[in-house]
């Protein structure tokens, strides 16, 4: 996304523990948004840390049912249908969190939240849709990418697309002006 942007970026991998960290966070109670922040900031700082000067943006995203429950990556498709039954007729949030880092130190954030309403689907639906795309959703937590045959899932989105693909794209963009790193 940010290259489409017209923003240079190089993408390393900052070796977070994720899932440990996610797990630590769920087990004391952390809300969906205060997890995505959180995994966003630990992903930005640890890169930060080792790689000086640069400035390092983190991001992550979390799904959160209204009764708060949070759904992780599908592992294969029979989990992917799983959740798209959970989903289905249903209203959920996304958490999509950026963190810029420099120095080893947070200097922004932003948590944008997009909320979804999945039409009802089939179990015929569902088993076809996973079977075609699991290629492509089995790394995207709702099992949807919007940008492609995922947005034929849903009855009403109200948010952001940027959000909805996982990061507050036009706060970053914002904030990046106002460093005077773009062009305002």
């Amino acid at each position: 996304m940010l290259e489409l942007a017209g923003i240079q970026v190089e993408a390393l991998a900052s070796n977070v523990d994720e899932d440990a960290l996610r797990d630590g966070l769920r087990a004391e109670g952390v809300t969906a948004r205060n997890l995505a922040d959180a995994l966003a900031e630990a992903k930005a700082v640890r890169m930060s840390g080792r790689i000086g000067q640069a400035m390092v943006l983190g991001a992550d995203q979390i799904l959160a049912l209204e009764d708060g429950t949070m759904l992780d990556k599908p592992s294969d498709p029979a989990e992917a249908k799983l959740h798209l039954q959970k989903l289905s007729g249903k209203k959920h949030k996304l958490f999509s969190a950026a963190v810029i880092a420099e120095q080893g130190s947070p200097v922004w954030r932003h948590v944008d939240i997009a909320t979804l309403t999945m039409r009802s689907l089939s179990d015929s639906f569902i088993d076809e849709y996973v079977a075609s795309e699991w290629d492509n959703i089995r790394y995207c937590v709702g099992c949807y990418e919007i940008e492609g045959r995922g947005v034929q899932l849903f009855s009403n989105i109200v948010g952001s697309q940027f959000t909805i693909m996982g990061l507050p794209m036009l706060h970053l963009l914002d904030y990046l002006r106002i460093r005077g790193l773009l062009p305002s």
